[in-house]
């Protein structure tokens, strides 16, 4: 998979920036700016490319044949929205608690479109998981993609601080359509 990653970046004429570390490997990764379907591509084979086993939450009504099949195997986990979702996240701490080889994805944007609003569930899962995020990015402007060690983030437990070097970090990154990106301050 890390050679169909790289094929596929080069094909698309991104570059992957990264410094690889094994805690990658076991981490809440949030991924954005999320504002175009071709996001779930370039973000998918650059993760491929670093060797990273990532899994995504996806709703479950898109697992019907033969596509439920195929988003089993790119890595997505269904999720029933009608549902509270206690035990399901619960599942998904365990999961980032005992397997070694599972990171999970996240776009808390949680749409394509602008939001003033990133959903925070990313952060309340490392933090329970005791896992760190990563911040992976896509930049359109700079044909780039990548996760490294400068983009890791422990949670402290204050969320708003926190977000604030999310914030920064993303500030620079160029979304395929940059007028749908909000890092505004309602997000805290």
């Amino acid at each position: 998979m890390k050679l169909l990653g790289k094929i596929i970046l080069k094909l698309g004429g991104f570059r992957l920036q990264s410094d690889f570390s094994q805690e990658m490997k076991n981490a809440v990764i949030i991924e954005a700016p999320h504002t175009s379907m071709w996001d779930f591509v370039w973000g998918r084979a650059g993760l491929w490319a670093l060797g990273v086993k990532s899994h995504f939450l996806i709703k479950k009504e898109m697992f019907f044949f033969p596509l439920g099949g195929i988003l089993k195997c790119l890595g997505a986990v269904p999720v029933n929205r009608g549902h509270d979702g206690k035990g399901f996240f619960d599942d998904i701490i365990h999961e980032l608690k005992t397997n070694k080889d599972f990171s999970l994805v996240l776009t808390p944007e949680g749409t394509r479109k602008k939001t003033n609003n990133w959903k925070k569930g990313f952060y309340y899962i490392a933090q329970a998981s005791e896992k760190p995020i990563f911040l992976a990015w896509i930049d359109y402007e700079k044909k780039t993609c990548g996760m490294d060690k400068s983009s890791k983030i422990i949670p402290t437990g204050d969320y708003a601080k926190d977000f604030k070097q999310i914030e920064e970090f993303y500030k620079t990154v160029r979304a395929k359509y940059p007028l749908q990106f909000n890092l505004s301050k309602e997000n805290l």
